[in-house]
C-alpha cells in the first residue's frame, strides 16, 4: 500500500500562481510513475501532469507551458507549481502513484481560481 497526502491547494485569481506537494508513505519503493490528477465540477478525473523514475514528464495540452511537475526522491515527495492558472483549472486536485502496476490516489485538495 501507498499512502499519498497532499498539500497546498487554495483560492487564488486568474493569473496567479500556486505550488502543490504531496508526501507518499508506505510501499513506496516500487513506485515508477507519480502524477497529478484534475477532477474539475461535473467532470471526470483526468491526468494533467506525471512523471516517470526516469524523470521524463507529461503534460495534457491545456497545462503545458504553465504547469511544471517536480519530484524530490530524498523526501519522497511530488510538486506540482502552476502558473498563469485560469478559471478553467479550478477543481479538486489528486496526488497519484503507480506501484507495481496498481494506481494509488491522495485525497485531493481543492484549487479554485477566480476570474
Amino acid at each position: 500500500q501507498v499512502q499519498l497526502a497532499e498539500s497546498g491547494g487554495g483560492l487564488v485569481q486568474a493569473g496567479g500562481s500556486l505550488s502543490l506537494s504531496c508526501a507518499a508513505s508506505g510501499r513506496i519503493f516500487n513506485i515508477d510513475h507519480w502524477g497529478w490528477g484534475r477532477q474539475a465540477p461535473g467532470k471526470q478525473r483526468e491526468l494533467v501532469a506525471s512523471i516517470t523514475s526516469d524523470g521524463t514528464r507529461n503534460y495534457v495540452d491545456s497545462v503545458k507551458g504553465r504547469f511544471t511537475i517536480a519530484r524530490d526522491n530524498a523526501k519522497n515527495t511530488v510538486y506540482l507549481q502552476m502558473n498563469s492558472l485560469k478559471p478553467e483549472d479550478t477543481g479538486v486536485y489528486y496526488c497519484a502513484s503507480r506501484s507495481r502496476g496498481v494506481m494509488y490516489w491522495g485525497q485531493g485538495t481543492q484549487v479554485t481560481v477566480s476570474s
